[in-house]
């Protein structure tokens, strides 16, 4: 049975996904800039008015992904306060100048994760995606990979490097996005055998969330 998670911006945001019935919250702000991390503020109106899991993004800027020591302390820190306020992971992505997974700076931040999932974001599409998630499937601690198969092509175009992602995944769970649209996640799901989807404009009309558009998409997926 597919997973399907939604974006969230706002406090209604994250009912309405709660009522359409998807599975999961990924709780973002400026969306516009791919997600960064959210107040601490919204993140307590969320958890308490929700009761599906919330999953917050850990990002300091939009400025790429390559963080200095001093981002580093603020994003363990946000980890942090983000576990006290009752989360139920975090989500982020650290790479090296060479477009490589930042070995050291991902350990760092897994130490502050204990007790949460963790999400490795779309900056492993500016790597070499299939050997990125070996590399990332070697520590426990991160549940899923959320990727479109790569930057240079749209992700109707990534699907070997999708149907190859979802093969070596060992315990994690491939979790598809960043461009799925109800027209194309039928032939995504069939040709790349994944199970776990992530949606983002999507499922909004505007810059509102949809609740009829998450339908759709549960009923193609037949979750």
């Amino acid at each position: 049975m597919a997973l399907v998670e939604i974006i969230a911006v706002t406090l209604e945001d994250a009912k309405r996904i709660e009522e359409a019935k998807a599975d999961r919250i990924e709780l973002v702000s400026a969306l516009s800039e791919g997600g960064l991390t959210p107040s601490f503020g919204l993140i307590e109106a969320v958890i308490q008015a929700v009761k599906i899991p919330v999953n917050v993004i850990i990002r300091p800027h939009s400025r790429g992904f390559v963080y200095t020591d001093e981002e580093i302390k603020i994003m363990k820190q946000d980890i942090r306060v983000a576990k006290q306020l009752g989360v139920n992971g975090v989500v982020l992505g650290v790479l090296t100048p060479q477009n490589e997974i930042d070995i050291t700076n991902i350990q760092r931040l897994l130490a502050e994760c204990r007790g949460l999932e963790v999400t490795f974001h779309r900056a492993v599409d500016e790597t070499h995606v299939v050997k990125s998630i070996q590399t990332l499937s070697q520590y426990p601690q991160i549940t899923n990979i959320l990727t479109s198969g790569g930057i240079e092509n749209p992700i109707d175009e990534n699907l070997e490097v999708l149907k190859d992602s979802v093969a070596q995944r060992a315990h994690l769970d491939i979790l598809v996005g960043g461009g799925l649209t109800l027209s194309n996640v039928a032939t995504i799901q069939k040709e790349t055998l994944a199970q776990c989807f992530h949606f983002g404009m999507a499922v909004r009309t505007g810059q509102e969330i949809d609740p009829i558009k998450i339908r759709q998409v549960m009923d193609i997926l037949s979750v």
